[in-house]
């Protein structure tokens, strides 16, 4: 009783890893497009992979068929691990889940409507097939819940945004806690003794400031919309952007979240949400690809710079997730300029084919900048696997 089931959902996916007692998969997948047309399981195990293409109405359909292809008995697992995405205020460590916890996060759903129902709904079908097997909520927003007043609250009247609970709770925590640690790793320095940036750059975006392994400022805030510029959201706007559009454009508040929420961002900007094709339409001499390149990588780099003012000083920039780890251009763009603050990259190191955690910037420069792959699976095991075995009478899912 050793192994470790990871469930990580998204909106429309569910992502799934069986990793054993050393941290190596045993077997995972993928449950996608659910509720849609095409939906399908593609599962892996043992160097073979099966793909189940079928009608997926939900989670809760697609949990089922995952743990139906899985077929793993229960008393081969220590725990069951699931990202959340928004665990509030109460939430700021992983918890083991019991009736009321549940009950607690279906009240956090208005927070993160279509990503914590997903969660919660792997917790429910878990339980019903590992009625004897630990249930651990790992949170995402969890890491940054060390955040000073200065860094998380909003200038609002102080009563009403306590009472609604609106403050900065930032996301991506997992992936920094994740990385900030296999930076310290791979520096062969103390977490505790360093100062980072980590840079999570996929179709979501998010930059957080790491001093001694906590987290003091990020980017997102009450939701995932704040920030950097991503992939459909539009990052930091002028909230007066919302009244403008409701007034003069006749739009209700449901069309301008869907607006800013699924229709912006690099799509808004330049057509196309993967970074890869707007690359492709720049190179072609599509001027506003172009432009939303430029954007992109000047919003990153002016939280690289706030972020250093913030910590005093930096010894290490990161980059993890899709296009931190494999878009050397926009790394190199982002860094451009930053020679005041010790960042540089190396051309070649920046461009090598290598995996792994790897260094990029010059071997003189004053700051260590760093490519490392994140893995979201292997910490929500980490910090499941730690909760369980210190608290060995406390392994009633009930």
């Amino acid at each position: 009783m050793s192994d470790v089931l990871v469930l990580n959902a998204g909106s429309s996916t569910i992502k799934y890893r069986l990793l054993d007692e050393s941290g190596a998969a045993v077997a995972g997948g993928l449950v996608e497009r659910i509720g849609e047309t095409g939906s399908r399981l593609v599962h892996r195990s043992g160097g073979d992979e099966r793909v189940v293409e079928e009608r997926i109405d939900d989670h809760a359909a697609g949990y089922r068929l995952l743990f139906a292809e899985l077929g793993h008995p229960e008393d081969q697992l220590l725990a069951v691990g699931h990202r959340i995405v928004h665990g509030g205020a109460r939430f700021t460590e992983a918890t083991l889940v019991d009736d009321g916890v549940l009950a607690a996060l279906e009240e956090l759903t208005p927070l993160a409507p279509l990503h914590n129902p997903a969660g919660i709904s792997g917790i429910h079908v878990a339980r019903e097939h590992y009625p004897g097997v630990p249930q651990v909520a790992v949170f995402d927003t969890a890491f940054h819940h060390t955040m000073p007043a200065r860094a998380h609250r909003y200038a609002l009247p102080r009563e009403l945004a306590d009472r609604y609970g609106i403050r900065r709770y930032g996301f991506h925590g997992i992936s920094h806690a994740y990385v900030a640690r296999r930076a310290a790793e791979h520096l062969r320095r103390p977490l505790t003794d360093l100062a980072m940036v980590s840079l999570h750059l996929g179709n979501g975006a998010s930059a957080a400031a790491v001093s001694g392994g906590r987290s003091v400022d990020t980017s997102m805030g009450l939701t995932p919309l704040n920030g950097l510029v991503m992939g459909t959201r539009a990052g930091d706007a002028d909230p007066g952007v919302v009244f403008h559009l409701h007034r003069e454009a006749g739009l209700p508040a449901e069309q301008i979240e869907d607006l800013l929420t699924r229709r912006s961002g690099l799509l808004g900007l330049a057509g196309a949400s993967d970074l890869r094709e707007v690359h492709r339409r720049a190179d072609a001499g599509d001027r506003a690809a172009a432009e939303a390149l430029e954007l992109y990588c000047y919003r990153i780099r002016c939280h690289v710079g706030a972020y250093a003012a913030a910590l005093g000083g930096l010894d290490a920039l990161v980059f993890t997730a899709g296009v931190g780890e494999h878009d050397p251009a926009v790394r190199a763009e982002v860094c451009r300029g930053l020679a005041h603050l010790g960042i540089a990259v190396d051309p070649h190191r920046n461009t090598a084919d290598e995996s792994g955690p790897r260094t990029i910037s010059p071997p003189d420069a004053a700051v260590a900048v760093l490519v490392v792959p994140t893995d979201e699976e292997s910490e929500v095991a980490h910090e499941a696997r730690a909760l369980v075995a210190t608290r060995p009478a406390d392994r009633s899912t009930a």
